[in-house]
């Protein structure tokens, strides 16, 4: 066994024993006596109602606890009840636990668990089914393919045979999902009736391959080249039986969910926010209490958006006057800006490998400036990849991966590479510093490698946090020099103002009724970007309600309590120290943020007064 594999090994085993020790009846059914045996039966609870999360991870693929490699999580809505009844009677158990008692640190994990699972028994209690298990961004017929492409592992032999038993699977996971699609039906919950078409193009780019050639095999020929273990005979007769199961399973499965998001986009609706579903207004609310963690109305995070955009565009005009681009309407003088020859990449994979090459140099260069800002950095790699095929036409331009676990597989920053000649230079900094270094791939990373905490501290996501960092960290490169000509700090504004616009079209769509081509003419005017990606862009807000505001909220308090530090500890704030405190919780509620940073104020405070005592 690789040295790598034993930590997150050996740390599940104590887990297990301790579970054994501790007592099995209220271990497995009461209320455990020590809390974080009651925290590792949550998670191992929700481990074996969620297979793929074990591979995500990295905890136990191939080994003596591997009692999920070969499985699919439960895509039924049986599946759905089973993660409701787990969260409402762990939040019971949970809120039996005296917290007056506990330590600061222990009433802070008690605290983020309650947070997370009282959020998701206000979904299940009153709006179980009004999400929509078929979206063109996320939905099962990307994230199913997807993890079977990139995250299930292919390391030896054992690993090459589970992954076709998972894909034996797909027929059960896409009925379970067909019958997701008619308990909404039944609700009245339907997307818009281009949400699925959109989803249809992408089933379709699936499917229309024969079984030899399906990404599924192409992919599994692919990473079994140096699978250790796995010879050339057994690889063939492997790849040979993936083959048949690609047109016995995966395909009629296909098939069917085609035919049931047909019938879904027959009868779907032509509105296009949340408020034209069944108690629309309130699932709204708690899309927005969700993603942003705080208690902001739909209306105040729209007059923030308004107010965000006011400030930025005029700074923006006047970098453009000092490129000498004086066109008085904003969005033109942007793409004055952005269409110079000089910018933009050319066409086929010479263009392609140049954009990742140029993505590296620029990871390379912000890791090396990172020294400067903080001490706590992450040990895992980043890799930059281009995103997998099947996904480009719908997808944004960029995203994170994160890394696994046991180290088998790094943090990657996937760039959307669908045609080369949509990226533009000014963008890929921002894009780089958001996703990667010191974005996603710093806050990800370093949360999974916490020590001291409940495991779940480590993985659990809050969206306005994770987001927030995200869009800190850009705010943190064009204050700290990261931009080293004009057209890149142009770029690193041009995508704040683009998440401010976000809060006002999200809650355009979803809150005051505007219609997609409202919500993209305002995005247009408003920011400059080209128009193929803000028809993806407000695409994904009406197939993701809520989620886009999280960002600018997330960021916007980060700074806040930056800032609320720097004023109360004067000459004593350490920039460093600042980031360490936000980085090394995990990922927190806004509102937990807050108290942390304050009690750490409070802490340098006291120990500033003690030495002047002194």
């Amino acid at each position: 066994m690789r040295r790598g594999l034993r930590r997150p090994l050996a740390g599940l085993v104590v887990v297990l024993v301790a579970v054994a020790l501790v007592g099995l009846v209220p271990t497995l059914w009461g209320r455990p006596w020590p809390i974080d045996v009651f925290y590792a039966r949550v998670f191992v609870r929700y481990a074996l109602q969620h297979p793929q999360l074990m591979s995500e991870l990295g905890l136990g693929d191939g080994t003596a606890l591997d009692f999920h490699s070969g499985r699919l999580d439960d895509w039924s809505p049986a599946g759905e009840r089973a993660d409701a009844r787990l969260s409402a009677g762990e939040l019971a158990v949970l809120r039996q636990y005296p917290r007056g008692r506990m330590s600061p640190d222990a009433r802070l994990s008690a605290d983020v668990l309650d947070w997370y699972l009282d959020d998701q028994v206000r979904l299940q209690q009153r709006f179980p089914e009004h999400d929509y298990p078929v979206e063109q961004m996320q939905g099962f017929q990307v994230d199913l393919p997807n993890f079977m492409i990139n995250l299930h592992p292919l390391d030896d032999a054992l690993e090459a045979r589970r992954y076709l038993e998972r894909v034996s699977r797909f027929g059960v996971a896409a009925d379970g999902t067909i019958e997701r699609i008619r308990a909404r039906e039944r609700r009245g919950v339907y997307p818009p009736r281009w949400v699925l078409e959109r989803s249809l193009t992408e089933m379709r780019d699936f499917r229309d391959h024969p079984p030899a050639e399906s990404p599924l095999v192409t992919a599994f020929v692919r990473r079994t080249a140096k699978t250790k273990g796995l010879g050339a005979a057994e690889r063939y007769t492997l790849t040979a039986r993936l083959t048949r199961v690609v047109a016995t399973v995966v395909d009629p499965a296909w098939d069917r969910l085609i035919a049931a998001t047909e019938h879904a986009r027959d009868h779907a609706r032509d509105t296009d926010g949340v408020w034209a579903l069944p108690d629309g207004d309130a699932y709204y609310a708690w899309c927005m209490r969700h993603y942003t963690t705080t208690d902001l109305s739909p209306d105040s995070v729209h007059a923030l958006g308004l107010a965000e955009v006011a400030r930025i565009e005029p700074v923006m005009r006047s970098l453009l006057v000092r490129e000498g681009i004086r066109e008085p309407v904003f969005a033109r003088a942007m793409h004055v800006l952005r269409d110079q020859p000089r910018f933009r990449y050319a066409a086929g994979d010479s263009g392609r490998a140049r954009i990742l090459a140029d993505y590296q140099t620029i990871l390379d260069d912000a890791s090396r400036r990172c020294d400067t800002l903080f001490d706590v950095r992450p040990k895992a790699p980043l890799e930059v990849r281009r995103m997998p095929e099947f996904r480009e036409s719908g997808a944004a331009g960029a995203y994170y991966e994160e890394g696994s676990f046991d180290g088998r597989r790094p943090g990657a920053f996937y760039a959307n590479l669908r045609d080369p000649r949509e990226t533009s230079r000014p963008d890929m900094r921002t894009l780089a510093y958001h996703e990667g270094i010191p974005g996603h791939h710093f806050q990800i990373s370093i949360a999974q490698e916490m020590k001291g905490v409940p495991f779940f501290r480590r993985v659990i996501p809050f969206t306005a946090y994770v987001e927030g960092w995200a869009l800190y960290a850009e705010h943190l490169a064009l204050e700290e020099g990261f931009h080293p000509a004009v057209e890149d700090s142009l770029g690193a504004l041009q995508a704040e103002l683009f998440r401010a616009t976000r809060l006002v079209v999200d809650t355009g769509i979803h809150r005051k009724h505007w219609t997609r081509e409202q919500a993209i003419a305002y995005m247009l005017a408003n920011t400059g970007m080209d128009s193929t990606e803000v028809v993806t862009e407000i695409e994904r807000y009406v197939a993701w309600p809520g989620q886009a505001c999280a960002y600018k909220v997330g960021e916007l308090e980060i700074v806040a309590l930056r800032e609320r530090a720097r004023a109360a500890l004067g000459p004593r704030f350490d920039l460093k120290r600042f980031h360490d405190v936000v980085l090394t919780h995990g990922a927190l509620p806004l509102t937990l943020l807050e108290r942390v940073v304050d009690d750490w104020i409070a802490t340098e405070s006291r120990a500033e007064h003690a030495h002047r005592a002194g």
